[in-house]
């Protein structure tokens, strides 16, 4: 009888996750479906000054509670902060993932990491999960939105 096992899928994932909600749950949900049965879920949760850098302001939950509050999701097997320099290159040698899942509204993130793994020739495919029936408070922007409106 052979022990040899199946090495788990590893899916790699990654967002801000500020102010949490369903439709952060239910991409991961998707994202650790594209690895498959025993796939593995890592988490790369973006760091504040990643963040500034991208959107121009800090998130509203500091990066350590957002880590915190994504790896205790029952789908998530591990989350970890971001690189400083958010090198998407530096992150896929750091995890080797056998899947990287984007968003629906990754575009740009979607090419860079198609790029970097057709440059490197790596055995990574590529997948994005596909924007969920809309809810409505299924995004941060909209729950600050609702929030401002409900005490103004």
């Amino acid at each position: 009888m052979s022990t040899e096992h199946k090495k788990a899928t590893v899916v790699l994932a990654s967002g801000v996750f500020d102010l949490l909600h369903l439709g952060h749950v239910k991409f991961l949900e998707e994202a650790k479906k594209a690895g498959g049965e025993n796939a593995q879920l890592i988490v790369i949760i973006a760091r504040d000054s990643t963040v500034e850098k991208m959107k121009g302001r800090k998130p509203i939950i500091p990066e350590n509670q957002r880590l915190v509050l994504v790896e205790s999701l029952k789908v998530v097997n591990e989350a970890v902060l971001g690189l400083e320099d958010f090198g998407i290159g530096g992150v896929i040698e750091k995890v080797k993932p056998d899947v990287v899942a984007l968003g629906y509204d990754q575009t740009d993130m979607e090419q860079r990491v198609k790029n970097y793994v057709d440059n490197k020739h790596l055995n990574v495919k590529v997948v994005r999960v596909g924007k969920f029936e809309a809810d409505e408070l299924d995004s941060s922007s909209k729950i600050r939105k609702k929030i401002v409106e409900k005490f103004s």
